[in-house]
């Protein structure tokens, strides 16, 4: 029984050799990825059967994630502003739209000498998985605390790290932005001593609410399962979250997404402003759901510049 733990012992050993070594080098390609935990210490992990897929097309997704990480896009130094951001793609807590509204986010965001964070989270219906509802934020957290463990030597400001999540991934944001002192994994290594507070906060077509009518039933269902007790819905409503320590936060959505309705930005928009947080909400009259950096629609697009210039007050 005892070479078992032997062996986790030298994984989480050449983990951390791993990460010493990175953090030695001071200049990073654009695709520098990074396990968010080592593999014997990931939480609420079981083996299974189970296998990620990549799904090819004009959007790429993945589904079953099994290893959660992060994939750092970095502006050039010359155009650096030392600002990052964490990126939740969405999928309704099924598969994550990986490039549209995640790798594709990065990019944009280097443009603007932003770095870039997509975060490839695990879904909770996935059977390798126990203690469901809670993975996506222990995830979430652990992205947060890794990223400012890192940011000397990524060239960014660890007081500077803020978060956007889409649809899904925004419910996911905005649970980081309200639970993100909540103790809800095990400290793993010096990372975890570190704040998961993102210093703000963007929402673009989020779920936001599990209580309200305008819930999307897909999401709550993914994360919470059938018969949810009320203490789950309560939890993970987050317009019901919110406290004078969340996150300033700027919201975007479309008036006629039927999907996600934008009452879901209204909520969380009326709880910050009940908080005195700093809040900004664009809504949009056409776009549906879904539009990502929407390329095609030159009034909607127009929400990357906004959010850009909201970015510069940080």
């Amino acid at each position: 029984m005892a070479k078992p733990k032997k062996n986790r012992q030298k994984i989480r050993i050449i983990y951390a050799f791993l990460i010493s070594i990175m953090l030695m080098h001071c200049v990073y390609p654009q695709d520098t990825i990074l396990p968010l935990w080592p593999a014997d210490a990931v939480p609420n992990r079981i083996e299974s059967d189970e296998v990620e897929i990549l799904e090819k097309g004009a959007i790429q997704r993945i589904s079953y994630v099994q290893y959660p990480q992060i994939e750092v896009y970095l502006p050039s130094e010359a155009n650096s502003t030392g600002k990052a951001m964490l990126i939740f793609p969405g999928g309704g807590y099924h598969v994550l739209a990986y490039d549209w509204e995640g790798s594709d986010i990065a990019k944009f965001l280097n443009s603007k000498g932003i770095a870039g964070i997509v975060v490839k989270y695990r879904l909770p219906i996935s059977k390798s998985l126990e203690n469901n509802q809670f993975v996506p934020l222990q995830d979430a957290q652990r992205a947060m605390r890794l990223t400012r463990y890192m940011a000397k030597n990524w060239n960014i400001d660890d007081n500077k790290i803020g978060i956007i999540g889409f649809s899904a991934g925004g419910h996911l944001a905005s649970t980081l932005g309200t639970h993100f002192d909540d103790e809800v994994y095990k400290y793993v290594d010096g990372a975890d001593l570190l704040s998961a507070r993102p210093d703000y906060m963007a929402l673009v077509y989020p779920v936001i609410s599990f209580s309200d009518s305008s819930v999307h039933s897909g999401s709550k269902k993914a994360l919470l399962g059938d018969e949810p007790d009320n203490e789950s819905i309560r939890y993970f409503s987050n317009e019901l979250q919110v406290s004078e320590n969340t996150p300033p936060t700027i919201l975007f959505h479309a008036a006629d997404d039927k999907a996600v309705p934008p009452e879901n930005s209204l909520l969380f928009f009326r709880s910050l402003n009940q908080k005195g947080v700093p809040a900004e909400l664009h809504i949009y009259p056409e776009g549906g759901h879904g539009f990502s950096l929407a390329t095609k629609n030159q009034s909607l697009s127009r929400w990357t510049q906004h959010l850009y210039e909201w970015t510069l007050q940080f």
